[in-house]
């Protein structure tokens, strides 16, 4: 019972199931050979032959799907040849068309054989029923009242068996999907049975001899709109499939900075391609890890030293069309009913940084477009990944240096204050029962110094603290410090925020908040503003930072050649810190006329779309 319950949770029932049918299907098809009585208009024959192999190689595209039209030819050929020739022909037609589309050769087999089985099925019911439906009627009335009875036999036995080799897999079979195909099959059914109804009608009319130039000009219209239709439907794909590259890819890049890029990947990657299972794994610093998984995977399992090795060798796209007859390479960390398999290489200045794996059960199953849409995507990622490692590096270099800095403010300013303080206590000591007030004035010195100190030594401390936008991010940090300096100065503050947000790195924010912050202490300590407007607006390529206020204003010149003789003034340190993230710093003010500090921020990649701003608008 056991083995029975494993064996039924296998594809080997689906396999049996459609091994059985093909046998039975070809073994029809051959002793269909020994029926055929005459052999007549063979322009007509192969005009025909060639009609029904263009509708089954472009199916016509119906409601959220493909159909192929084929079935009135079908229809035609058992009419005017008889069945045998009819039904070896059409298992023939479909196999090389399955071979053409690269179909395993179980599918190839399979494919014709429940075709010509439903079909000739349909007919021997058809021909039974019509004597009971019509006993006096037409000729015409017949053979109508017989291709509709065919019709609808065909598509209910043909979807029966194919649906039974869909529920029978160990795959997932949900409504929706049977739901689809049904739509098609009832177009495709509609289709047939108006077009071949059309040939019956006008076959009857007696108009003289209907020769091979009759047949071509009744069905060219039929095959020919399902080329056109076809070849459109498959341009518009593949347009949607670079799209869906393109706002995949700009999606990335704007997540480039942040942590929360491999997101992105999960949540769009399903719109450029389907598939059942995938698998990221990146190289950071020798070290392979895991960087996303999905689907009919097997989470958590490492890669073993001879993946990594084969891994850091591969330079182009690896294709696995059956993983039965091909080598995986990881193919533990998959499950086993995934056949198909693209591996491509993240690959920048001849590294490999990482690996994107993406798998479906079916073999053979990815085409020529998808594994260069793979591959595409590949590239990108690639890029985003060593972006990423220069990033990072880049911001703890920055860290590095900021600590530095405190370092040297520490040791130049406080550390020499606390010194001389020192000294002149030690002095004061000794001068205290000779020169008290000598002594006393040397204290009152010493307690200045030291109280400034204090300030510095709590001014370092907050620098070296995680940064408000680490914590609550950019927008609700700056509105907590407006909150609190409107509490503190009175001064009346308004926000303003335009575009759609967007996550940035921890260093862009960072340096966006000290400049609103700088720009505020600025505004309290000089400018005697009685309002403060901040904007933050995301645009198409670029983030702005805006603070102005309608206080007294100053000279830009004069300013900056007092940041010449004080280091510590804010300008310079504002300046230095856009310099750091790429950005550019404008100030604008003039005595009287208030002051408006602009920092604009480039994004990191290219985006899709508009956004209108009015930043930059007039009306």
């Amino acid at each position: 019972m056991k083995k029975w319950k494993m064996f039924l949770k296998t594809e080997k029932p689906a396999k049996v199931y459609m091994m059985s049918i093909s046998i039975i299907g070809w073994l029809y098809v051959a002793v269909q050979v020994f029926y055929i009585e005459e052999w007549r208009d063979p322009l007509i024959y192969v005009l025909l032959i060639i009609f029904l192999a263009v509708c089954e190689v472009y199916p016509m595209p119906v409601w959220k799907g493909f159909t192929s039209i084929g079935f009135p030819i079908v229809f035609v050929l058992y009419f005017v040849f008889g069945l045998p020739i009819a039904m070896i022909s059409y298992a023939l037609v479909i196999f090389f068309v399955n071979i053409i589309d690269h179909r395993p050769l179980r599918i190839a087999c399979f494919n014709p054989a429940q075709l010509v089985l439903s079909f000739s099925a349909s007919a021997s019911l058809a021909q039974l029923l019509v004597p009971f439906i019509i006993k006096d009627g037409s000729v015409t009335l017949s053979h109508m009242t017989e291709l509709v009875i065919l019709a609808i036999f065909f598509y209910i036995l043909n979807n029966l068996i194919v649906d039974l080799v869909l529920l029978i897999r160990p795959h997932p079979y949900p409504l929706h999907i049977w739901k689809q195909k049904l739509v098609s099959e009832l177009n495709s059914g509609a289709i047939s049975v108006l077009y071949g109804g059309l040939f019956l009608l006008l076959g009857s009319q007696n108009r003289g001899q209907i020769d091979v130039f009759s047949f071509f000009f009744f069905f060219s219209p039929l095959v020919g709109l399902a080329l056109l239709s076809s070849v459109i439907v498959r341009l518009k794909k593949e347009k949607s499939r670079l799209n869906a590259l393109f706002s995949l890819t700009s999606k990335l890049n704007k997540m480039v900075p942040t942590k929360e890029w491999v997101d992105s990947l999960k949540s769009n990657f399903h719109e450029l391609i389907d598939v059942e299972g995938i698998l990221l794994w990146t190289n950071e610093k020798g070290r392979w890890k895991t960087s996303y998984e999905e689907g009919r995977v097997n989470f958590g399992t490492p890669l073993r030293e001879e993946t990594i090795t084969v891994f850091e060798q591969m330079e182009k796209p690896l294709t696995i069309a059956n993983n039965k007859k091909e080598m995986v390479p990881a193919q533990e960390c998959f499950h086993s009913a995934l056949r198909s398999f693209v591996f491509a290489p993240l690959v920048i200045e001849n590294e490999t940084v990482g690996i994107f794996v993406v798998a479906r059960s079916r073999t053979k199953s990815f085409t020529h477009g998808e594994v260069q849409s793979i591959a595409t995507l590949s590239n990108q990622l690639a890029v985003i990944i060593k972006t990423r490692v220069l990033i990072l590096e880049k911001e703890k270099r920055t860290l590095l240096e900021e600590r530095n800095r405190i370092a040297r403010d520490i040791h130049d300013g406080i550390a020499q204050t606390l010194a001389a303080a020192l000294m002149k206590l030690e002095t004061a000591q000794r001068k205290w029962e000779k020169n008290p007030e000598e002594s006393m004035y040397l204290v009152t010195d010493s307690m200045e110094k030291i109280r400034s100190s204090l300030k510095q030594v709590r001014q370092s401390i907050y620098a070296l603290r995680p940064n408000p936008t680490e914590r609550v991010g950019l927008q609700t940090a700056i509105k907590q410090k407006m909150h609190a300096f409107e509490q503190e100065t009175g001064l009346h503050f308004s926000f303003e925020e335009r575009g759609k947000a967007e996550t940035l790195s921890t260093m862009v924010e960072k340096v966006l908040f000290e400049t609103f912050q700088e720009s505020i202490q600025n505004i309290v300590k000089h400018a005697k503003a009685t309002k403060v407007e901040t904007l933050v607006s995301y645009q198409k390529e670029h983030i702005i930072l805006k603070v102005k206020d309608d206080g007294v204003g100053f000279s830009l010149l004069e300013a900056m050649m007092k940041a010449q003789k004080e280091p510590h003034f804010g300008i310079l340190q504002m300046n230095d810190a856009a310099e750091k993230i790429g950005s550019s710093l404008q100030i604008n003010s003039k005595p009287g006329k208030g002051t408006e500090i602009v920092m604009t921020v480039p994004k990191m990649g290219i985006e899709g779309g508009t956004e209108d701003d009015s930043t930059y608008a007039s009306g």
